[in-house]
């Protein structure tokens, strides 16, 4: 991680500042059971100081976005998916910085182990449909942006 304060021009040609944080890419993984259930994760952050449900992920590692997925989904909730398929990518705070998260929907789950580093202790999984976790981020109780996008993304492609 790194912090920068940048001399730039701006479009009106005055000079000025312009302070970003670089950070790697992350990655979001819908992972959706035959029975339309999705798995979602609760953790502790700090920075909210609180507990904060989200989808499985995290950062990419130096992996590509797709083996990044395989790796976070498997080590947070020991699922294994047979088929992972892209759902997107967004910005999620594009004045801040310019890392991206990679989303995706895993299917065809079978369980293998968990490999949870020491930041994820008190981590729990829960399994919710996906309808129910759609309309708890429309009620403000899922609000991380990656799980956000990708559930609505989700959505959209289970209705299709």
């Amino acid at each position: 991680m790194a912090l920068y304060r940048d001399s730039v021009l701006r479009p009106d040609g005055a000079a000025g500042t312009y302070e970003h944080v670089v950070v790697e890419d992350g990655v979001r993984v819908v992972a959706l059971d035959d029975d339309g259930q999705v798995v979602l994760v609760e953790d502790d952050f700090y920075l909210q100081q609180r507990r904060v449900l989200h989808l499985p992920g995290g950062g990419r590692g130096g992996q590509d976005p797709q083996a990044a997925a395989i790796r976070e989904l498997g080590e947070e909730t020991g699922l294994v998916a047979g088929e992972m398929r892209p759902l997107g990518v967004i910005d999620p705070l594009p004045a801040t910085t310019g890392a991206r998260t990679h989303l995706f929907l895993a299917t065809a789950l079978r369980l293998g182990r968990t490999h949870r580093d020491e930041t994820e202790i008190g981590m729990t999984v829960q399994r919710w449909k996906l309808t129910a976790a759609v309309e708890a981020v429309r009620a403000g109780r899922i609000t991380e942006a990656g799980s956000v996008a990708a559930l609505f993304l989700a959505e959209h492609v289970a209705r299709a």
